[in-house]
């Protein structure tokens, strides 16, 4: 571009890009405080671990696999949106610190307070971001209208970064009181329970608005209810002969979330000019980085029944 062309650009033009640039930095450094972080607890290796630590690295990685996905998908829906409100900058960067604070090791030292106040700011940053979404909707003509509820801010999706936060929460708390296995698993039981209802809700929106034309789009608003009704049944009355059902649907929560990512990659190559033309399909495709939440969800599923196997084994001893 010319200096004369620069000057041909309206003032608004220029102030979008500058947002645009200034969230994709944003998002570079993101993904610069995960990648060392995941690098790091690669080389720490794994080792035999007992019920305990298993439900403490489970729930931890269930946060790391949500907080990432907000962080990918803020990204790519603020940056269509071409961060025209400075708040938009917010999430993707509570998420990227999020998922940092997760993936590092739980109630160790100096880095435990640290870990605590990330998880609580994006819990925070998470409900103010389900109140933006929602008077975003209401502004607009019609209100809370189809039309609105489609194409305005998606209504549920800061959910996740404040389900994020509780689980990185969780994490902190189940590593602090080993010995309360029992309350523990029907605690977070029940979020996870909870938190796959809410994601049904927003997936079954999404798919509506899509007039469920792949079969497969059922599936993401069937399995996971079951799983979350599950596993509210066992907040209420963790009985050990229902735990292997749930069990083996939250094993196929977290398998549809792998699924659900490559239906969607698939779908952003349908669109005119595949991924050769990624720039405008990631944007305008289905959203790649939402199905793998299915995946974190289903890991803490996993860690509340481990936590209550855990009780088990104590009482029996």
């Amino acid at each position: 571009m010319s200096v004369s062309d620069r000057h041909d650009v309206p003032p608004a033009e220029h102030a979008r890009r500058n947002h645009i640039g200034l969230g994709r930095v944003i998002v570079g450094l993101g993904v610069g405080l995960v990648v060392p972080a995941l690098v790091g607890r690669a080389l720490r290796g794994r080792h035999r671990a007992s019920a305990h630590q298993k439900s403490i690295r489970r729930t931890r990685d269930g946060a790391a696999i949500l907080g990432a996905s907000v962080l990918l998908d803020s990204a790519m829906e603020h940056l269509r949106g071409g961060f025209h409100n400075r708040a938009m900058y917010i999430a993707p960067s509570l998420a990227a610190i999020s998922v940092a604070a997760s993936l590092a090791e739980p109630g160790t030292g100096p880095r435990e307070n640290g870990a605590r106040a990330a998880h609580a700011a994006s819990f925070v940053t998470g409900l103010l971001g389900l109140g933006f979404h929602f008077y975003n909707i209401t502004k607009r003509p019609g209100g809370i209208s189809w039309n609105n509820l489609f194409y305005a801010a998606p209504i549920g999706a800061p959910g996740a970064l404040t389900v994020a936060g509780l689980l990185g929460l969780a994490t902190e708390l189940i590593a602090m009181r080993p010995d309360d296995s029992q309350r523990n698993g029907r605690a977070l039981a029940g979020l996870a329970g909870l938190s796959l209802l809410g994601e049904t809700a927003e997936v079954a929106l999404l798919h509506f608005r899509g007039a469920f034309h792949n079969p497969a789009m059922v599936l993401p608003v069937t399995v996971p209810p079951a799983a979350a009704l599950a596993l509210l049944h066992l907040a209420l009355r963790p009985e050990a002969r229902k735990r292997r059902a749930t069990r083996a649907l939250l094993n196929s929560v977290s398998v549809l979330g792998l699924v659900g990512t490559g239906f969607h990659i698939y779908g952003v190559g349908r669109n005119m000019g595949g991924w050769s033309n990624w720039r405008q399909n990631v944007l305008t495709g289905p959203p790649t980085p939402a199905p793998i939440s299915f995946a974190g969800l289903g890991l803490a599923g996993l860690a509340a029944l481990d936590l209550l196997s855990d009780a088990e084994n104590c009482n029996e001893r």
